[in-house]
């Protein structure tokens, strides 16, 4: 009976071995991978001696999961016609996306690509996807000539 009760008797320095080892994390509970959610490419296209610009806007991601994207611009003048275009798109892995607006201005314009992972039904194959928890919106500004 008294040999048991040493077994189980637990001195100071092993309690204290089993909470340092509790506490220490393990390399499966570290997140080593450093996936980019999204990478956003801005560029601004002007034909010289014209008030005409394209946009062109390149989107992907390093996540396996597929996200629903919704694709817009905002200035800090308005601007008529196809730049007040919405797009929504699946975005995986394997396949970026590239969307194109088209306008027209005769001044200095400040634009704003926003890309917003948002929850829609029949984008996605069989409306799979993923939403982040920490981020939804990412956006890039450039200034056009």
């Amino acid at each position: 009976m008294y040999s048991l009760h040493l077994l189980l008797r637990a001195s100071p320095a092993a309690l204290l071995l089993i909470l340092c080892l509790q506490l220490g994390t393990t390399k499966a509970q570290e997140d080593t991978t450093s996936q980019q959610l999204m990478t956003m490419d801005l560029q601004m296209l002007q034909i010289d001696g014209s008030d005409e610009a394209t946009v062109v806007l390149q989107v992907s991601t390093d996540l396996r999961e597929c996200m629903v994207i919704k694709c817009y611009l905002l200035s800090n003048i308005p601007i008529e016609g196809n730049f007040n275009y919405k797009f929504t798109s699946c975005l995986c892995n394997n396949s970026p996306k590239r969307f194109f607006w088209d306008l027209q201005t005769n001044s200095t314009v400040r634009v704003t690509a926003v890309v917003d992972v948002i929850r829609e039904l029949n984008i996605c194959p069989d409306d799979w996807a993923v939403i982040p928890i920490k981020a939804n919106r990412f956006s890039l500004t450039k200034n056009l000539p």
